[in-house]
């Protein structure tokens, strides 16, 4: 038996350019009686935060601003050049980190935000499981299942890379992390709260062990609402309107699902 392993994207990719998180591979298995297709995908390598391979930077924000008085985001993107992790802190999502036709493809950059609720700060993580082409659908389970295995790292990367800010403001390591997983698959188009951020970004995170050996699940994993805003004009919510342009589209998927295909297509 012989195996043999074609990649499904270009194999000249620009150096300069940040990709995303995944590496995409097809495996096909050679044999006299029968031929299959396994996907193969790559987060990080190992479950493992390693800081020296983080790149931060700030972008018009200041350390010593509280995220409920002005406005704080993470985007974190991976390079498989140099499987370097670079970690934009703005008061908007870094665009410039997610441009390419590449990055369209792939679709694994993991992207959060500050918020102030009613009073209390939480932590709002966006990532994209499946929609947009089909590439995506096809290994949809498999996306979930590394996300929820890598998540800790990512979340101890914005720890990291804001260390600073959460040493101004300690008491940030007690806000709630809400994770949405957005997907044109309902079984996994879903919001879990992962508890707080010190307990978030542990390694050992029940909440990771609990999704991964649940893949499937379709429930919350703590007993709590996720945080409404005020629907009047108020001082206890900030910001007024989320950052992320994903959070308005996450539970209608179908319009973003077609124009991200229509995106790709003309990238291609």
């Amino acid at each position: 038996m012989s195996t043999l392993t074609i990649s499904l994207l270009p194999s000249k990719l620009n150096p300069q350019k940040e990709s995303s998180l995944f590496v995409y591979k097809t495996t096909r298995i050679l044999s006299k009686n029968s031929q299959s297709l396994l996907p193969v995908a790559r987060l990080f390598g190992p479950s493992i935060f390693e800081a020296s391979k983080l790149k931060v930077l700030f972008l018009g924000v200041d350390e010593k601003k509280h995220p409920g008085k002005l406005p704080r985001t993470y985007t974190l993107t991976h390079s498989d050049i140099t499987s370097k992790l670079t970690l934009a802190i703005s008061q908007t999502i870094n665009n410039s980190q997610l441009q390419g036709w590449y990055n369209r493809l792939q679709r694994d950059e993991v992207v959060a935000e500050w918020k102030k609720v009613k009073g209390k700060m939480s932590l709002h993580v966006h990532c994209h499981i499946s929609g947009g082409h089909f590439l995506l659908d096809f290994v949809a389970t498999l996306r979930y299942y590394i996300f929820c295995k890598e998540l800790p790292v990512v979340i101890k990367a914005f720890v990291h890379g804001d260390e600073n800010l959460l040493k101004n403001y300690p008491e940030l390591q007690e806000a709630l992390v809400w994770v949405y997983f957005h997907s044109n698959i309902p079984e996994f188009n879903k919001v879990d709260c992962w508890g707080q951020l010190k307990e978030a970004s542990s390694p050992s995170s029940e909440l990771g062990k609990t999704q991964m050996a649940s893949i499937a699940t379709t429930t919350t994993n703590c007993n709590l609402d996720l945080p409404q805003p005020c629907q009047q004009s108020c001082t206890c919510c900030f910001p007024s309107m989320s950052l992320i342009s994903w959070s308005s589209s996450f539970c209608s998927f179908t319009n973003f699902t077609r124009l991200m295909y229509f995106t790709v297509l003309v990238g291609l």
